[in-house]
């Protein structure tokens, strides 16, 4: 068995000694261990502190390094953290101004629209005083024009080329505007704009009825007889049958003129236009028709694409057709023009 170590004894015999002789405390603090036990503990200790070192060194170098690295990442992160900060709150202060801006136009574009508005309003408000006033000077153009002194002094007055180059105009323009799906029943004829060119129609056709204003149109105004075919050929079936009639009429108040017939027969597009209005539905624009055809049928040198046309099985049918009609004006013009088909077919070896 082994005792405690001789310092240790020493150090208790003093203190006994300067207790003046007392008898020494019982040595509680000393414990009897085997001496193979505590060469077995010795082992394991020198063992530990052999292989201890090594093991705690490679972990807490692993540990620094990894704690190392999470500070680094903690850095990093911090900064994208600030970086992300710094970038909200600059997209927070473009967003902002994004919104003030748009706020901004909003309201622009509310006052602009509020303006829009208002000059809609005025720009209709002054289409409707021209409409107005064009249909009331047409109105007093159409009235006047009735009196052949009237279209004389017009001639005279060396007005009138301008004034029909801007009627050929406007009449294209309206009848270019017209909707090819509004029907007969359903066409305001009592409105400005078609009183205006209602009268602008009719003014022309009272020129055309006089002998120096058809001669007139036959000489110097070919391009407008040309325009007014033209329209006849664009206008749909039963669409505004008053201008059709207006034109029609005067054609054939220009046809009347030898030097107008001619011109118009010339045309290659008029058979096939007559052929299409004598189906157009209204009866007074077939009546005005027939009576354009029987002006025309009345030219002894017409030219070969007229004398082809006229021979045509079709155009004799449906003027044949009109002959069954119930207006007794255009059942008559329609036998009358038949006639005078069948003696051209005859009288020219047609």
């Amino acid at each position: 068995m082994l005792t405690a170590p001789q310092g240790n004894v020493e150090e208790g015999n003093k203190m006994s000694a300067s207790l003046g002789g007392k008898k020494a405390r019982k040595q509680d603090g000393f414990v009897r261990v085997r001496k193979r036990d505590l060469e077995k503990l010795t082992t394991e200790v020198m063992q530990l502190r052999e292989f201890l070192p090594r093991v705690l060194n490679g972990d807490l170098i692993e540990t620094l390094h990894k704690a190392r690295a999470a500070q680094t990442m903690r850095e990093h992160l911090a900064q994208e953290q600030d970086q992300l900060q710094q970038e909200c709150l600059h997209l927070q202060s473009r967003l902002d101004a994004a919104q003030t801006e748009c706020q901004k136009e909003r309201e622009e574009k509310l006052l602009l629209r509020e303006q829009l508005w208002q000059s809609g309003a005025e720009l209709q408000q002054q289409a409707d005083f021209c409409s107005g006033l064009g249909s009331a000077a047409c109105s007093l153009l159409w009235s006047c024009s009735a009196k052949e002194d009237t279209v004389t002094h017009w001639l005279a007055d060396g007005k009138l080329q301008s004034f029909l180059a801007i009627a050929a105009q406007t009449l294209e323009s309206f009848v270019r505007s017209l909707d090819e799906e509004v029907k007969p029943q359903t066409e305001d004829h009592d409105s400005q704009d078609h009183q205006f060119v209602l009268a602008l129609a009719g003014t022309i056709t009272n020129i055309a009825a006089v002998t120096c204003g058809r001669d007139f149109l036959s000489g110097s105004a070919r391009v407008l007889m040309d325009t007014l075919m033209k329209l006849l050929e664009l206008m749909k079936p039963g669409v505004f049958p008053k201008l059709k009639v207006l034109m029609l009429m005067t054609l054939y108040n220009v046809s009347i003129s030898v030097k107008g017939l001619k011109h118009i027969s010339e045309n290659p597009g008029l058979l096939p236009l007559i052929r299409t209005l004598l189906d157009d539905g209204d009866w007074e624009v077939c009546l005005h028709s027939l009576r354009l055809l029987q002006s025309v049928l009345l030219e002894e040198d017409a030219p070969p694409p007229l004398g082809s046309s006229l021979r045509d099985p079709e155009l004799r049918a449906r003027v044949g057709r009109l002959t069954s009609r119930a207006q007794p004006g255009l059942r008559l013009a329609a036998q009358q023009t038949l006639e005078d088909l069948r003696a051209l077919q005859q009288g020219r070896g047609l």
